[in-house]
């Protein structure tokens, strides 16, 4: 079936949903080497993009990314504010007069986690955001590029996200507040990791329960 941008306000409630439900672990994740209002944070964009839920749906996919980069770019503080707003804008960017498909998107994605490295100017193995994205962009391109179904492509980028945030416990942070603890920032998973892997794991579910959904 072809998943459109009618999908969002189910997307953004499961993200709601999926925050919600670990906020008390990620916010302690946080501030055991963070400021601690990450989640205070994604929350307060989450919910601005939960007020133009119905505005996006009726949207095409690039002017809803591009909403979407705007809505998070003036709701959102801190660093993850303005690396999301990236993402979603990049987003608009490489997908204009694209099939809007699996590979079509995997290529976009792609692109759009390069401008979120070069707006942070950081990458894998920081302890970041990032070390999860970057994978799990990759595997979507591999996937892709195989012609493997929706459900088998969304659940290689759930294990994916779910093994490389668990691979920040041992990072060294070099990027933000945490870079300050030195060798005392490993032995904890990063909090932008952690909620970038439960916002996919969330989407992932909305996605195949919509794929398996009589058109």
């Amino acid at each position: 079936m072809s998943l459109t941008p009618s999908l969002f306000p189910k997307l953004i409630q499961a993200l709601i949903s999926n925050v919600d439900a670990h906020a008390e672990e990620v916010t302690a994740l946080d501030q055991a080497i963070g400021d601690g209002d990450h989640v205070f944070n994604l929350q307060r964009g989450l919910q601005a993009l939960c007020e133009h839920s119905e505005e996006i749906a009726q949207l095409d996919w690039v002017a809803a990314w591009q909403k979407i980069g705007m809505t998070v770019m003036a709701a959102v503080g801190g660093a993850s504010g303005s690396l999301y707003a990236t993402l979603f804008i990049a987003l608009a960017k490489h997908g204009k007069d694209k099939v809007i498909d699996s590979v079509g998107f995997s290529d976009a994605f792609l692109h759009a986690v390069e401008a979120m490295k070069q707006r942070g100017k950081a990458d894998v193995g920081e302890k970041t955001m990032l070390d999860v994205l970057v994978p799990v962009a990759l595997a979507l391109r591999e996937e892709a590029i195989a012609g493997r179904p929706l459900v088998e492509i969304l659940d290689r980028l759930c294990a994916v996200a779910a093994d490389r945030v668990e691979a920040t416990r041992e990072m060294l942070a070099t990027k933000g507040r945490a870079s300050f603890l030195g060798e005392r920032s490993k032995g904890h998973i990063d909090a932008g990791a952690k909620t970038a892997q439960l916002m996919i794991v969330a989407t992932a579910e909305v996605l195949k329960n919509a794929a398996s959904s009589p058109a």
